[in-house]
């Protein structure tokens, strides 16, 4: 009986447990909300820059904030410290942000209002600030007001960008369940097991929504509920590896590379935001303003399925971190920085000749679904709202 109990108690195997149970919890989870969303009608909405043909439910996010929870709060974690109550808190407001905007529709300004109040609930009250950058374009110290400033930035930006990435089946779901266990692993080795455990709780919710996100009879997607949870916990896990690291002086598992460390696990979602944003601004379009010049949505478009556009784009995103490591110890962090400038670069090439490429031809389907039969739907949508 001692050796289950002294079992239990070790943090690798919680780490482990908590992973499989918010995986279990996830999928015998989520064909109760796919029946409960089809019986009350909560759908998503066929638009026509939509890359779905059928009314899909839109509440997996729920799955994944109770798994992530149940499997994180089963352990007592005596040194999690104010900051994961101040996450769970923000969680909970962002859930039921995420629900009403899923089944009523907010305003971009109201969504962004909140977001940033609940950010600064943990970055204020937290204290969860990046006030240095490690010398990093000659930046080290950061003034109290400003790090509170540019903190915000970095979870609504980072919020923001794995929603707009949730375009196409899998996408936002794999690149979290990539980030969280990239976090999670970094925390353990930091031997950080709270954190760990959320990340990989995390993780486990979002392979158990995977399953039913890339089904073709039982689809469910994460929707704003889902996003907005994934994308403030990947926030928080960024921030607070790169406070962390602002000991690196004294601790050997630290560094000063934690900032490009951070992006480069999430640069595919800042890569889009970033790249949407420019074209946005140029073009005298709101930035919440949504449209079909995603290079998920562009991969898409070239006849690819859903599947193999997510492990083209995340795969690629995959192989820059491993790039990272191996140039590492030849590389300093300001020819890393130029040398992820320049890919962006080329990102935003890339998606630019693809999409000519796609104007070039006369094929009118984005993937499966017929351009001309998106439009048909929506004036059926309108007849119906007008009668």
């Amino acid at each position: 009986m001692k050796e289950y109990i002294l079992l239990f108690q070790n943090k690798e195997f919680q780490i482990i447990l908590s992973l499989l149970i918010s995986l279990t919890i996830s999928v015998a989870s989520i064909p109760v909300i796919i029946n409960i969303s089809k019986l009350k009608d909560l759908m998503a909405e066929i638009e026509l820059r939509s890359s779905h043909e059928t009314l899909t439910p839109t509440l997996g996010g729920v799955a994944i904030f109770a798994a992530t929870l149940i499997s994180y709060f089963i352990w007592d974690n005596p040194h999690e410290g104010h900051e994961i109550h101040l996450a769970v808190a923000d969680l909970i407001i962002l859930f039921f942000l995420g629900i009403k905007d899923d089944i009523l529709i907010l305003s971009p300004k109201k969504k962004l209002l909140i977001q940033i109040a609940a950010s600064l609930l943990l970055i204020t009250l937290g204290d969860l600030r990046i006030s240095s950058l490690y010398g990093l374009l000659g930046i080290t110290n950061i003034p109290y007001f400003i790090s509170i400033i540019f903190t915000t930035f970095i979870f609504i930006s980072l919020i923001n960008a794995i929603n707009l990435l949730d375009g196409i089946d899998g996408l936002a779901g794999t690149v979290g369940v990539m980030a969280s266990i990239c976090f999670g692993s970094l925390f353990y080795n930091l031997e950080l097991y709270a954190y760990a455990t959320l990340a990989f709780s995390l993780a486990g919710s979002l392979i158990g929504f995977l399953r039913y996100n890339w089904s073709i009879k039982n689809k469910i997607f994460m929707g704003d509920t889902g996003s907005l949870i994934v994308g403030f916990l990947l926030s928080f896990f960024a921030v607070k590896y790169i406070v962390l690291n602002s000991e690196y002086l004294y601790n050997p598992k630290l560094g000063n590379d934690a900032p490009i460390l951070a992006m480069l696990i999430l640069v595919l979602p800042l890569f889009d935001t970033l790249r949407m944003f420019i074209i946005r601004l140029l073009a005298k379009k709101s930035p919440f303003e949504g449209d079909r010049n995603h290079l998920h949505h562009i991969v898409i478009d070239q006849g690819i399925s859903h599947m193999a556009a997510t492990a083209w784009l995340v795969g690629g995103n995959s192989i820059l971190l491993i790039a990272y490591f191996y140039f590492k110890p030849t590389f300093s962090n300001l020819e890393f920085i130029y040398t992820t400038a320049g890919l962006f670069s080329v990102y935003c090439m890339l998606a630019y000749f693809l999409s000519k490429r796609i104007n070039n031809t006369d094929r009118l389907k984005f993937t499966k679904i017929d351009k001309i039969k998106r439009l048909q739907i929506v004036d059926e949508k309108k007849n119906q709202g007008s009668n």
